[in-house]
């Protein structure tokens, strides 16, 4: 398959070729006629006028209707042919006429001849195996013409037609080679050597007019590699091209020139397969071939000794039913790709009707939640944290939204939302000047706590402005004592960002008074070197730990390992999402200080809050000595 861009370039030279044909020809058919010899030159004539109208035909045919990729080949040859054609008429002229001496006419010929030769090496150096072969049978006749004339001048001139023979094939080839050379580094990723992202671009949108046309279906793979931001992190950029290159090469073998491939950036690929006449079939390939591609990329990669594992997520993007834009077909790859990555990487997803529905809700919902904000509809509720003897020291807050239209929105789903789109800065910054509102009134108003934790993205905590942020509401809202109860709660995908640029804005932050807590720890970026480097305050184990205490052994060994560590490291420790008494037992047996979840109660309004506060105050001065954990609401 050639470029689409070749046969742009090719598809130009039809309608110079032909304009140049018919007004030179016409040209010198009316000289022939001023000297009566006319009759050879008009059926000449007529046949460049027969040929132009087929050229014109081809013209037409690729300019104005959609030519399957299977078709463009064939249509190359037609005109390949066609060019072979009128050059050949001009030929045939020069033969024909290079006797006329009688009226100089073999002088127009000759110099006719010529510039034709001129011009094909010039309109035709696109193509080599069109323009060496041109050359040869323009050029040809004019050294043997010269050759008879069996003078000196003639064979001098013969001489001089091969030299010029020479440098134009010379020229011609020169202009070949820096035009592919051009379009190879235009249409290449300089890395893996395979297409980029706007030759992907084209090639798919040309892809689409072919498929609409023959009502023919295909598919595309959007491939992202998994935790390469890792390795490229760890082991350094030279490792990670290496990678890639290893990668893009596995890929090429895999396909055995089946699907055109490209790299579209970064460490994504993306893939377009061959037609398919039957969607089902398509489909089912689809899966098939990605299933085993995937199986081909997790093998085992050695790079500079370097033993390196690492899997993929692949959206599947089938085409052909409905007519799309080459930009949406891969932004909907990209939603299958990152709905992979939602749901824990290493996979496949296709996007389909389900998946579309959901971009859909997840657009409607970043809609409102852009007016929510406005509107005040976010609303904060506040989960009791407590200590070994089960009194409240603290709580968690947590936002919520209730919508008029749409209902109850999950705090996963809309947070998500927020953090793709950038709104996560306005919705982190409104959460926190409304929680230290509450933290002020509760603090004016004698409800004693221990901490107070509040949960702060990723992309909020490493905003350029959020420390300022923070500094700003503290100065409006908070007491120093009030200061020294705020718990930041960081998850560990912060681990993954720049380590000293995390520890500045932690030392900043404590220098405010303000304590950092690992949250949902042990489940994606762990490690003592972290816990060694940076000055967290707390641990926080994540509820998927918890929750399967009383099944699994290992998540019991797991949640021990975590509390061992927290005291090595002189670290307060947090059990979020405990909701059974058996859950509570265990961590309370092993060590764990502070425990939150539905067995001690459910997240409550800020007013629910206070009242539920006293009650179990009043219940702990009536029963000082047996606290148990009957005295606490069970939620449901």
């Amino acid at each position: 398959m050639k470029e689409k861009r070749f046969y742009n370039f090719l598809e130009k030279q039809i309608l110079l070729l032909i304009g140049w044909s018919l007004l030179t020809g016409f040209g010198f058919t009316v000289l022939s006629v001023i000297y009566n010899v006319s009759k050879p030159a008009l059926i000449w004539y007529g046949f460049i006028v027969l040929t132009s109208i087929w050229g014109w035909s081809l013209y037409r045919r690729f300019k104005y209707t959609h030519i399957e990729i299977d078709q463009l080949e064939s249509w190359y040859q037609q005109v390949r042919l066609f060019i072979y054609v009128i050059f050949g008429l001009w030929t045939i002229l020069f033969i024909l006429y290079a006797e006329e001496m009688s009226n100089n006419l073999h002088y127009v010929v000759v110099f006719i001849q010529v510039g034709a030769s001129v011009i094909a090496a010039t309109f035709l150096f696109s193509d080599k195996k069109i323009f060496v072969p041109i050359l040869l049978i323009l050029m040809y006749p004019l050294v043997v013409y010269f050759a008879m004339i069996q003078e000196a001048y003639g064979y001098f001139l013969a001489i001089y037609s091969v030299i010029f023979l020479g440098l134009l094939l010379h020229t011609s080839n020169n202009s070949y080679r820096l035009m592919q050379q051009i379009y190879y580094q235009a249409q290449h990723d300089p890395l893996t050597g395979l297409f980029n992202r706007r030759y992907f671009s084209d090639y798919l949108k040309q892809m689409l007019d072919s498929i609409i046309s023959s009502k023919k279906y295909a598919y595309i793979l959007l491939i992202d590699l998994d935790y390469f931001k890792t390795i490229n992190d760890s082991l350094g950029h030279e490792i990670g091209d290496k990678l890639l290159i290893e990668v893009a090469k596995r890929i090429e073998q895999f396909c055995e020139n089946t699907h055109l491939i490209a790299r579209i950036g970064g460490d994504e690929f993306m893939m377009a397969s061959y037609e398919f006449d039957d969607l089902d079939n398509c489909m089912k390939e689809a899966g098939i071939f990605s299933k085993k591609l995937l199986t081909a990329i997790k093998d085992t990669y050695i790079i500079d000794h370097h033993h390196l594992h690492i899997s993929a997520s692949i959206g599947i993007k089938q085409i052909g039913d409905k007519l799309l834009k080459a930009n949406q077909v891969i932004k909907e790859a990209d939603i299958a790709m990152y709905e992979v990555k939602a749901q824990g990487r290493d996979g496949i997803i296709d996007f389909n009707d389900v998946l579309a529905r959901k971009v859909d809700n997840d657009l409607e919902v970043e809609r409102r939640l852009y007016f929510a904000l406005k509107s005040n509809e976010i609303e904060l509720h506040y989960q009791p944290q407590v200590d070994q003897n089960q009194s409240i020291i603290g709580c968690e807050v947590l936002a919520r939204w209730n919508n008029s239209e749409l209902g109850v929105i999950e705090p996963s789903e809309f947070i998500l939302i927020a953090e793709k789109t950038g709104l996560i800065i306005d919705l982190g910054n409104y959460i926190l000047s409304e929680a230290f509102k509450t933290l002020k009134r509760w603090d004016e108003n004698g409800v004693e706590l221990e901490q107070f934790s509040i949960n702060i993205s990723v992309r909020q905590f490493l905003h350029s402005s959020f420390v300022y942020q923070v500094e700003h509401l503290c100065n409006i809202y908070l007491s120093e004592n009030a200061r020294k109860k705020l718990v930041f709660e960081v998850t560990e995908t912060l681990l993954a960002e720049d380590i000293n640029k995390i520890v500045s804005i932690i030392n900043e932050l404590k220098r405010l008074g303000i304590s950092i807590s690992m949250d949902d720890f042990g489940t994606g970026y762990s490690s003592l070197n972290f816990l060694r480097e940076i000055p967290i305050d707390e641990l926080k184990i994540d509820r998927a730990f918890v929750s399967r205490l009383g099944e699994s052994q290992s998540d019991k060994m797991m949640v021990s390992t975590i509390i061992s560590l927290a005291n090595i490291f002189d670290l307060k420790i947090v059990a979020e999402g405990v909701e059974t008494g058996e859950q509570f037992r265990f961590l309370l047996e092993h060590g764990c200080g502070i425990f939150q979840g539905f067995y001690f109660s459910k997240p409550l309004k800020e007013e629910d809050f206070e009242i539920y506060l006293q009650r179990q105050n009043a219940i702990a001065e009536r029963m000082p000595s047996k606290k148990t954990s009957s005295n606490y609401i069970q939620a449901s």
